[in-house]
């Protein structure tokens, strides 16, 4: 066994980032500059997220090329790009499962073997728990990693690296304030998310009018839907460029769009002409003109800026027009964070998005009033460059 590299903590962001992607988009390995940027710096998978600039990522690269960890090659096709490619591996011999707990160690700090037999799942299939503990002691043997002491509290006991120091154990998270977004209250709020939203409109609609093709588990949910509503009226509230509104229609659905940006009412009109696309806010909802309630209505991450304080009364607004039997159907990011983002679709914007826990959104669709809920939990498409988890709530309307 050769002797142990030392690494800094950018050191083992920057070889964990390779490790990783090298396994689960092989298609983009070696990574570009820019996207072992985006891979230090993403905020799934990754403890502490961190925010590397690409000077740091270009100076620690060169250092880990001279202590022959890491290769600098040009790209093989196209435009001559600087690729960037880890030998960490093969310096240190690892089998693919070692490789694979090496990366999740380096990239989220101290795990139980619990945590590490899920977290390895996209690079290693560890058949069961036991798996995982025989390799961690082979690899103990070997002096690549090691076990903390247990703290009090602890039900499992946590493995580090040993490539240098693992940082701090994580701490208890602290509360997020997802109603921070009315600091200047809901007036404010409002017209930052509709200013955004008709800002971003034509690049957003360009971008994603045809999203619902990579998305096989959003396609099975949206024709359960429109299976469920049988010819009968159906809403998405917050629709944006209408594309949701449009597959359900195609599938039979008497559908409707609505929104709070006019700038996304005109590009859902201008895409599917065919379609009823208006201006309207999700929490003034009103039964259809054709029938005495909705088959279904549709919050398809759009409430996604609402403060968790909002979210009761908006939930009961949706599933109040609701006719007997219809489904509330809510798409929404998952986690416990508010997101700020300037700068969307290329263009400045003063924007948060709020994450918001599972088990609380689906405890409001049952305060609502509904029943036989339903609710999906999946994570980000690494294909798709997504950053956060997504949570799809269903309940029924009692008959």
């Amino acid at each position: 066994m050769p002797d142990l590299p030392v690494l800094e903590a950018e050191e083992q962001r920057i070889l964990g980032s390779l490790l990783e992607k090298e396994r689960t988009v092989p298609a983009s390995y070696p990574l570009s500059l820019s996207g072992l940027r985006t891979a230090c710096n993403q905020t799934s998978s990754r403890e502490p997220v961190v925010d590397y600039d690409e000077q740091t990522i270009e100076r620690v690269a060169r250092s880990l090329k001279d202590r022959g960890l890491l290769r600098i090659v040009w790209s093989d096709s196209g435009r001559r790009t600087l690729k960037y490619h880890q030998v960490l591996a093969e310096s240190l011999g690892l089998d693919d499962d070692e490789r694979a707990i090496i990366t999740v160690l380096l990239l989220r700090g101290a795990n139980a073997p619990g945590e590490l037999k899920t977290r390895t799942d996209r690079l290693h299939a560890f058949a069961d728990r036991g798996e995982v503990e025989r390799c961690l002691a082979r690899m103990a043997e070997r002096g690549l990693v090691r076990v903390l002491p247990r703290q009090a509290g602890q039900h499992d006991a946590r493995w580090v690296h040993c490539l240098g120091e693992s940082g701090p154990e994580p701490t208890a998270a602290a509360p997020v304030d997802r109603d921070v977004v009315l600091t200047h209250g809901p007036e404010a709020r409002d017209e930052r998310v509709r200013a955004a939203y008709d800002a971003v409109a034509g690049d957003y609609a360009a971008r994603l009018f045809n999203e619902l093709t990579g998305l096989p588990f959003e396609g099975w949910l949206l024709d359960r839907v429109a299976a469920h509503a049988d010819g009968g009226p159906v809403v998405e509230v917050g629709c944006g460029p209408g594309h949701v509104t449009a597959y359900l229609a195609e599938a039979g659905a008497d559908a409707t769009g609505t929104d709070l940006s006019p700038g996304m009412i005109e590009e859902a009109r201008r895409r599917f002409p065919d379609g009823t696309y208006e201006v309207g806010d999700l929490r003034r909802l009103m039964r259809p003109t054709t029938s005495s309630g909705w088959a279904a209505v549709l919050g398809w991450y759009s409430l996604i800026h609402l403060a968790a304080s909002e979210l009761p009364e908006a939930i009961a607004s949706l599933a109040r027009p609701l006719a007997p039997g219809g489904w509330l159907v809510l798409g929404m990011h998952a986690g416990a964070e508010v997101r700020h983002v300037d700068t969307w679709f290329e263009q400045q914007v003063d924007l948060d998005f709020v994450l918001h826990d599972p088990l609380f959104v689906a405890g409001l669709v049952e305060k609502a009033g509904l029943v036989d809920i339903e609710w999906y939990h999946r994570g980000p498409l690494a294909h798709r460059d997504e950053t956060t988890q997504r949570l799809y709530v269903v309940g029924r309307k009692p008959a």
